[in-house]
């Protein structure tokens, strides 16, 4: 199994993603204030989140670790042993970089 880097590329709102019309009423989704801008975790076993990382975020994008982690890559429009994945969360979404690492 490889490694796989995480880095944490884009942090969203609810304003960002639904301008002034939002789907649900809600008071306030400031952006996400587990993860910064900019982080990176090394991921060295798929089975557990690193520290410091967002648990629920994990979970969301663990297959596209599983993939990388075991030398599998996406179609030819993506970097070999790179992609992009980002949580579910619908009011604050986190978008991340996940590169693997070739020791």
């Amino acid at each position: 199994m490889a490694k796989v880097k995480i880095t944490v590329v884009k942090k969203l709102n609810h304003k960002a993603l639904y301008g002034d019309n939002p789907p649900a009423t809600f008071t306030s989704a400031p952006e996400c204030d587990i993860l910064d801008l900019g982080q990176e975790f090394i991921v060295e076993d798929v089975r557990r989140c690193p520290p410091g990382f967002c648990g629920w975020a994990f979970a969301d994008i663990h297959r596209d670790l599983t993939l990388l982690s075991y030398g599998g890559n996406y179609s030819e429009n993506i970097p070999e042993g790179t992609s992009l994945a980002c949580c579910t969360d619908g009011y604050r979404p986190v978008i991340f970089k996940l590169e693997r690492i070739e020791d």
